[in-house]
């Protein structure tokens, strides 16, 4: 049995899939299945059993001679979330207890970090293990995330593999329950089948235009492609990126949409909410040198076929992944 944590949610439910298609169908899904708008997510797929996430380490206790691999990618993912409580016991406590489960019990695990660690960027975006204790993420978020990074790899007991991902700006099918939390290419669908225009925030840094805020955008089909590989390798553990090792612009996944949907460019500008904007990356791009290092070698998808392939085949036709 394979576990996969967040199972309802957007990268873990597109990484059932192509288990699915790899032919491990013997999948326990872990997740708070109370939210009703993500279950869609797991419509038709091959599943073992549903475990949810406050039973899990009961669960596990039971079953933890049949489980092969975790892949613990469940989280509190809203980057404005503000209480640090829910944030500890979610992101920090819950990781760390599945950590000590995979020590325990001889499990291989791949966990789900985060580039908002990196904060502002002002260190680079290099997933070396020194920089890790010198790292000043932005929010809460990514506090929480940095935690647990600094805290897994000073553990003196660690399962025999392991392995962070430091998910960049992740896009694809699957995420349309996330709200504002969903990628810029889903709100921008949705405004031009509404508005026929696409409203991108202003920048408020002297150093970029509006518009040429630049991240790295990863096609969430790349990610999975990742996790795969990870865990048919089961050697080489530590924390690395996952991003194309790219940077691109805001306008460039707008227009790129716009292609996809075959309609003329209409970009409008307004100016960051308040809340978000003291806390806003403009710039980031991940260091893939180190996951290249141990043997991965895939293309990563580039922007503009992503956003064709995300837009024609999933949210025009309404399809999940």
């Amino acid at each position: 049995m394979i576990v996969v944590t967040g199972a309802a949610g957007f990268i873990a439910s597109c990484l059932v899939t192509r288990l699915n298609a790899a032919n491990f169908n013997d999948i326990v899904v872990v997740d708070n299945f109370t939210a009703e708008r993500k279950l869609a997510n797991l419509k038709g797929k091959h599943l073992r059993e549903y475990v949810d996430r406050e039973e899990f380490f009961e669960w596990l206790e039971q079953h933890h001679e049949q489980v092969e691999f975790v892949f613990h990618l469940g989280a509190r993912t809203d980057t404005t979330e503000q209480n640090r409580d829910v944030l500890n016991t979610l992101n920090l406590e819950y990781s760390q207890k599945m950590w000590q489960a995979c020590v325990q019990y001889q499990l291989p695990l791949v966990y789900a970090s985060s580039a908002a660690t990196y904060g502002s960027g002002s260190l680079g975006y290099s997933d070396d293990d020194a920089l890790l204790p010198l790292l000043k993420p932005l929010n809460p978020y990514g506090d929480s995330k940095n935690d647990f990074d600094n805290w897994a790899i000073q553990q003196p007991e660690k399962p025999f593999f392991w392995a962070g991902l430091k998910f960049f700006n992740v896009y694809g099918p699957n995420e349309y329950h996330k709200g504002r939390m969903a990628s810029v290419i889903l709100h921008a669908f949705r405004q031009i089948q509404e508005t026929g225009s696409m409203t991108l925030f202003r920048s408020h840094n002297p150093d970029f235009a509006d518009g040429e805020q630049q991240r790295d955008f990863v096609y969430v089909k790349d990610v999975v492609e990742v996790c795969m590989f990870l865990m048919q390798m089961r050697q080489h553990s530590g924390i690395y990126n996952l991003g194309t090792g790219e940077a691109r612009t805001f306008l460039d996944l707008t227009l790129s949409t716009f292609a996809a949907l075959g309609q003329t460019a209409d970009i409008r500008f307004r100016d960051t909410p308040e809340d978000i904007r003291d806390t806003y990356q403009y710039f980031t791009e991940a260091d893939m040198s180190k996951l290249r290092a141990i043997g991965y070698d895939r293309p990563f998808t580039k922007l503009e076929d992503g956003v064709t392939d995300y837009v024609r085949n999933y949210l025009v036709t309404g399809q999940y992944y």
